[in-house]
């Protein structure tokens, strides 16, 4: 997270960057991959200014242990990381930011310190007293919505609730008209069992929840597809059909998604009082310290979140 910030620094962008974090780590990291960094305090009471290439706008936010080794996370930084990401959420709300946008973290880093954490997209639900957000995954060429999130694969089942799915499809209708300018956004649905269901032979899922559902909502207007099997659900001519697929749990959808994404995606929380977007990607220890990991879906993470701020 660190080092890609401190790419981004270098690159122009048509809006004003503020970072969030600790000025120790930032200097830190940027010496380690040889970039020179120019970190100057903002005021957020003043009209923005452009990103100018080689600043960074900081808001300082410390850390514990600033200057821990790449590849060796510290849970002392946990509370510091959950600070972080609350400060920026309220600058959103408060209306002092337009958009946020976050980078990489490591979840479990932060349970091993004992703060329960399954993720961005919950806790920024939590911190806005938001009942439902949509996760959402897009690239150039495809769009994946997810149901259900972070949550263990034998709990699925009972998570494809009626409300969960008619609440969802709301909010994907709604967002993709918001944001991406779609006035009738056709939404293809995946089933949840295999050849989604076959009719009731191999799960019932699909003819009680997930057909009633689409059908009561069609009488509504929206164009859905499915419940279609998942395995033919992202095929090119399946994907010619939609705007968007709404798959009913994270590795059921997010595999096809990453296998063409090419470091383009990234991850758009729907349903929000903000708007947030974020990198597709995971903390890459491998690559930290390095200097080598690419910036392509913090950068895209970026545009996004402009474009989505200025609607005209």
């Amino acid at each position: 997270g660190p080092e890609l910030l401190i790419s981004l620094a270098n690159q122009p962008f048509p809006a004003e960057l503020v970072v969030v974090g600790d000025p120790q780590q930032l200097q830190t990291a940027a010496q380690r991959i040889g970039l020179t960094l120019q970190l100057e305090a903002v005021d957020l009471t003043v009209d923005p200014q452009r990103h100018r290439p080689g600043y960074l706008k900081l808001l300082s936010s410390p850390l514990a242990t600033p200057t821990v080794a790449p590849q060796h996370p510290s849970i002392d930084n946990a509370a510091g990381l959950i600070d972080a990401l609350t400060s920026a959420t309220k600058i959103c709300q408060q209306g002092q930011a337009d958009a946020l946008v976050t980078g990489p973290i490591d979840k479990s880093v932060i349970n091993r310190a004992g703060i329960a954490f399954s993720g961005h997209t919950e806790l920024l639900a939590q911190l806005t007293n938001t009942e439902q957000v949509v996760m959402l995954l897009a690239s150039e060429s495809l769009k994946v919505a997810l149901l259900t999130t972070h949550i263990p694969l034998k709990e699925v089942a009972t998570a494809v609730t009626r409300v969960k799915l008619i609440r969802t499809l709301e909010i994907i209708h709604h967002d993709l008209q918001r944001l991406y300018h779609l006035p009738n956004p056709r939404i293809a649905v995946c089933g949840l069992n295999p050849h989604a269901g076959e009719g009731g032979y191999l799960g019932d899922e699909e003819t009680d929840i997930i057909e009633p559902v689409l059908n009561q909502l069609r009488d509504k207007g929206m164009a859905l597809l499915g419940p279609l099997p998942a395995d033919t659900a992202f095929t090119p001519e399946a994907l010619a059909r939609c705007d968007l697929v709404l798959a009913m749990y994270h590795d059921q959808g997010l595999p096809p998604l990453k296998q063409n994404a090419d470091h383009d995606a990234i991850n758009v929380t729907l349903g929000l009082p903000i708007i947030r977007t974020s990198v597709d990607h995971g903390t890459a220890y491998d690559l930290a310290g390095t200097g080598e990991a690419s910036s392509a879906s913090f950068v895209r993470a970026i545009h996004s979140a402009i474009n989505f701020t200025n609607p005209g």
